[in-house]
């Protein structure tokens, strides 16, 4: 299980009956977590004493509870910063888990010795652009909604890095590396985040288990011929990491050697010193890489 070793603005402090309390930056919250089956003792003050907790509703959605917590605050890993917002589906804008993956690829990119450009695609606030841009990539950024890709510009400002080669591109995933394709543009690494059900702006139906090979097919095509590295992301109950080694290994490997790994992500618990899971990752790396 990779886990990230690098937060100080970030904790788990513990999880419990279906829900985790954490520490983002000097706000505690209480979230949903669907991993937590466990019905340990909640001896943490932070329980009772939170700054908001999200609270499913039994007919669906949820809403914020005893909520003094800012609009939005900062929180900092390594030398980047990102806006924390707590939104109506219990999410902040951030998943701290993938601080190990942002640790993998800027390790990556620096070993290459040359420069790199990296598609991130579903990109979301920006974790993994910022932190490949940090690591001296050029990034194309690709999400199909606005106020994410507002969102991650915001990071990008609050990290020191508006100036850095990003492009930010607010489109369909799928139609952008169409385009790109059609345009002969290449990219050294790619990262993907798929969501797990999704409709397109045209009311395209996406689900993963259906869509993935065929969106990883279309995106092989994009691959320059001096690859780096391939990240793909699942947060899909009951889809196992050994999955993603399949697809990668299938469709990369098989054009371009190198090799795949997969494994959980995970969160340290400081209550428990155990480990909650949260999603798979998939990493290719191109038998080209140094």
């Amino acid at each position: 299980m990779w886990c990230p070793d690098t937060w100080r603005d970030y904790e788990l402090l513990d999880c419990s009956g279906g829900e985790k309390l954490e520490r983002w930056g000097g706000q505690l919250l209480v979230r949903p977590d669907p991993q937590a089956i466990w019905n340990t003792p909640r001896v943490h003050r932070g329980w009772k004493h939170n700054a908001g907790r999200y609270a499913r509703s039994s007919s669906g959605g949820g809403k914020w509870e005893n909520r003094s917590m800012p609009e939005r605050w900062t929180v900092a890993w390594k030398e980047l910063t990102f806006n924390v917002k707590p939104m109506n589906f219990k999410h902040t804008g951030l998943f701290p888990e993938q601080a190990a993956n942002w640790d993998w690829a800027r390790e990556r990119i620096r070993a290459a010795g040359r420069p790199v450009s990296v598609l991130n695609l579903f990109a979301y606030t920006g974790g993994a652009t910022l932190a490949c841009a940090s690591a001296g990539a050029s990034v194309c950024h690709v999400d199909a909604a606005r106020g994410m890709v507002q969102w991650a510009r915001e990071n990008a400002r609050s990290s020191g890095l508006e100036d850095a080669p990003i492009r930010w591109i607010v489109d369909d995933c799928g139609k952008f590396v169409e385009r790109e394709i059609r345009r002969g543009r290449f990219y050294d690494a790619i990262i993907l985040d798929p969501p797990s059900y999704g409709r397109g702006p045209s009311g395209e139906v996406w689900k993963l288990e259906e869509n993935l090979y065929p969106f990883l097919e279309l995106v092989s095509r994009v691959l320059s011929p001096q690859p780096l590295f391939v990240l793909l992301n699942s947060y899909t109950t009951g889809l196992a990491p050994g999955v993603l080694t399949y697809l990668l290994e299938t469709l990369f490997s098989a054009k371009y050697g190198g090799h795949a790994v997969s494994g959980e992500l995970g969160l340290p618990v400081s209550e428990s010193g155990l480990i909650l899971p949260c999603g798979a990752t998939g990493r290719w790396t191109a038998s080209t890489a140094r």
